[in-house]
């Protein structure tokens, strides 16, 4: 069992959440991605653990883990992620490179201050946040 499953595990039986097998095969398939996957592309791989899952099924568990900080989505992409911050976090940053696909987690756990202050002076609360930044990673920048 992975760390994450093990992780998710706990959290699911301190928080009273039921740790379904679509739920536990979703968040598998997702951590073990070499990149983000959509939703369809979870209910192709989930079709490897359940017989002949729906797109409801794996559209629940996705919003479940999405819904406690598992896994992110990439709005961009129509893709999600697993968290890579350990869930501890309010919003999410990708860096996303335009050429090879690849994605990384900035980890800004707090939303910034320039941010927060215009989000204060409009009395705006904000409830999540996600910033996406495209360009080009460093690898794919080397072999220009």
């Amino acid at each position: 069992m992975s760390t994450l499953t093990k992780q998710a595990e706990r959290y699911c039986e301190k928080n009273g959440h039921r740790l379904t097998e679509p739920r536990l095969h979703v968040l598998k398939i997702l951590e073990h991605a070499a990149a983000p996957l959509t939703a369809y592309d979870v209910l192709d791989k989930l079709a490897q653990y359940l017989d002949k899952p729906k797109p409801p099924t794996a559209y629940r568990a996705i919003e479940f883990w999405q819904d406690q900080g598992f896994i992110h989505r990439i709005e961009s992409l129509n893709a999600y992620i697993v968290c890579q911050a350990g869930h501890s976090h309010e919003g999410s940053q990708f860096m996303i490179c335009d050429e090879c696909g690849h994605v990384s987690e900035a980890h800004i756990c707090n939303l910034p201050d320039s941010l927060s202050e215009k989000a204060s002076a409009r009395k705006f609360d904000v409830s999540h946040w996600s910033v996406e930044l495209h360009g080009k990673c460093d690898d794919c920048r080397k072999s220009v």
